[in-house]
């Protein structure tokens, strides 16, 4: 059972939406790839608590642009090419099982991306 960003995470309406669409993109990849019924397989399950936790770390917060066009790669590269994958598999299917979801998603898509956000300097020991 997917769960829901507000149990889950402390964060903006636009990163609770992505996360959402992250999920449901895994839990639609692996239903029909993985064969996995109603629950994630153990490869989807890890994949979706890896873009969880890389999420809630996102350092753009609420600016935060869709990971296609983001300049900062935050998931590691294997990583990265299996949600490409999910996505190139899910994205399509998506916009006939949840519309207003992946309308939503196309929306933020065409957004300007924002100037990367500033790090702050840590104070050094000593």
């Amino acid at each position: 059972m997917p769960t829901t960003p507000s149990t889950t995470m402390n964060t903006s309406k636009r990163t609770q939406r992505e996360w959402t669409t992250i999920e449901a993109m895994i839990a639609l990849y692996c239903r029909e790839q993985h064969a996995g019924g109603g629950a994630l397989c153990t490869e989807c399950t890890d994949l979706r608590d890896y873009a969880r936790a890389r999420l809630e770390k996102c350092p753009y917060g609420e600016n935060k642009p869709t990971c296609a066009k983001c300049p900062i790669h935050c998931y590691k590269p294997a990583c990265r090419e299996q949600v490409r994958d999910v996505m190139r598999y899910a994205g399509p299917r998506l916009l006939l099982r949840r519309p207003i979801l992946t309308i939503r998603h196309l929306l933020d898509d065409r957004k300007p991306v924002p100037a990367p956000p500033r790090r702050r300097k840590e104070p050094s020991p000593g």
